[in-house]
């Protein structure tokens, strides 16, 4: 690989993914963190460690200045910025430029052009890809947009342009409702991304989110690593994934990862990143959502189906490499799953941080845990709730379920409570054992 040093310009169970590949390509590492991380497992791994600020985020996992300062002191010549925090940060990936660190994501315009939902499908339907038309809010008097709505049809959904990670979007399902619903989410958009702008689209009653997984260098390639399901959410949230997606068919699939690789080749892709789409089980049309600049949480499903390492591609991109693969070059094998383990209460969801009396992580054929946490570590509570990602692989999508079902009845998570149990009265449930389901089955199935 063409760097020396990558320094990690996130936490948790992301940082330590990365920091692994790192090792394994030979480059040196180094881990910022905040005051509060000063025992994380990604700090105690890498070959150097930088205090970047007290345990809130905003003065330190985004604090662009020290992060910058990290890197320069550590001789650092490239950025990995994990997902979350900084990794979709336009302002963050122009500054590295201007300081001559290779920010390991995808080019600027990329970042500025897919990451304003409102642009990003206008983009997509400039490349042929399907959207739900957008209403524009900005601008517009109250009259006007009810009107649109009121042609469009309830229900709807009201989002955030910079919104993500499932939060800054709400449903709507009558015109009382609509105007008091615009209020309250621009004000909350304000605050949580510094941008109000929002666009309402049709709400799809019963869909499917799938997700195609794309690889892009700076020298023409593009080549898509197939799609995962990502329905089972929580409030916009994924909780749990599996690739293949067991709801399309083969000319659904096939038509659903062209679209992907053209509307990559279309923007002038050039890093991994996802695009994501909504799949109405009713019509059987596939829709455009938004494109990921980033690696994803659920990437290591992908790469267990595929046996390529995204982080390694991703790496390999940045410094100006090709790809190692064409697209005949990519097999898919079995079915992947991945659970999402959280530190949070099983009935309300809330977070719950704390210290970890005896953690121990499954283990066994075909299980593989992406996580950062140990026997004796204490959860925060500034920061996200996840703890650990349980990977499973089997030859079919039953034999899948039954293994994921045995790795969790192995986890050992003492002195905290998580969301374990959820994962198994999911994987028990007839409808998604069945896969006969949609994004409210949380709400709607698993009452």
């Amino acid at each position: 690989m063409g760097f020396r040093k990558i320094l990690i310009a996130n936490r948790g169970e992301i940082a330590v993914r990365v920091l692994r590949t790192c090792k394994e390509l030979g480059i040196e590492t180094v881990s910022v963190h905040s005051e509060e991380d000063e025992e994380s497992l990604h700090v105690k791994l890498a070959d150097e460690s930088v205090c970047i600020g007290p345990a809130k985020s905003a003065l330190s996992y985004l604090n662009i200045p020290s992060i910058l300062s990290a890197a320069e002191i550590t001789e650092a010549d490239a950025i990995h910025p994990g997902f979350g925090f900084l990794s979709e940060n336009r302002e963050f990936a122009e500054l590295c430029e201007t300081w001559n660190i290779t920010f390991i994501g995808p080019n600027v315009d990329c970042i500025e052009k897919m990451g304003d939902k409102i642009l990003s499908k206008t983009i997509a339907k400039e490349a042929g890809v399907p959207i739900l038309e957008p209403i524009r809010v900005l601008g517009r008097d109250e009259a006007e947009i009810i009107k649109d709505v009121q042609e469009m049809g309830f229900p709807v959904l009201i989002k955030a342009s910079a919104g993500g990670g499932g939060r800054g979007m709400q449903r709507v399902d009558e015109i009382d409702n609509l105007i008091s619903s615009v209020v309250r989410l621009q004000e909350e958009a304000r605050a949580a991304f510094g941008d109000g702008t929002l666009f309402i689209e049709k709400y799809i009653t019963n869909p499917r989110h799938v997700e195609v997984q794309i690889a892009a260098d700076k020298h023409g390639t593009v080549l898509h690593l197939g799609e995962r399901d990502c329905t089972i959410q929580r409030r916009f949230q994924k909780i749990l994934e599996e690739s293949p997606s067991p709801c399309i068919d083969d000319k659904t699939r096939k038509k659903l990862c062209d679209s992907a690789v053209k509307l990559a080749k279309h923007v002038g892709y050039d890093s991994v990143g996802t695009v994501e789409y909504l799949y109405d089980l009713d019509s059987g049309q596939f829709y455009f959502m938004e494109m990921n600049t980033r690696i994803q949480v659920e990437h290591p499903i992908t790469e267990e189906r595929t046996g390529i390492d995204l982080i390694a591609e991703q790496i390999r991109v940045a410094w100006g490499g090709k790809l190692k693969y064409k697209q005949s070059d990519i097999k898919f094998t079995g079915h992947t799953m991945e659970c999402r383990i959280n530190a949070e209460d099983p009935v309300t969801s809330l977070p719950c941080p704390g210290k970890i009396d005896q953690y121990y992580r499954p283990g066994g054929i075909g299980v593989r845990v992406d996580d950062f946490i140990y026997s004796g570590y204490r959860i925060s509570p500034y920061y996200d709730s996840m703890l650990a990602k349980i990977i499973v692989k089997a030859e079919n999508r039953e034999k899948c379920i039954t293994r994921m079902k045995r790795a969790l009845n192995e986890m050992i998570l003492d002195g905290i409570a998580s969301n374990i149990s959820l994962h198994k009265r999911i994987l028990e449930h007839p409808s998604f054992i069945g896969n006969n389901y949609a994004t409210d089955f949380l709400t709607k199935d698993l009452r």
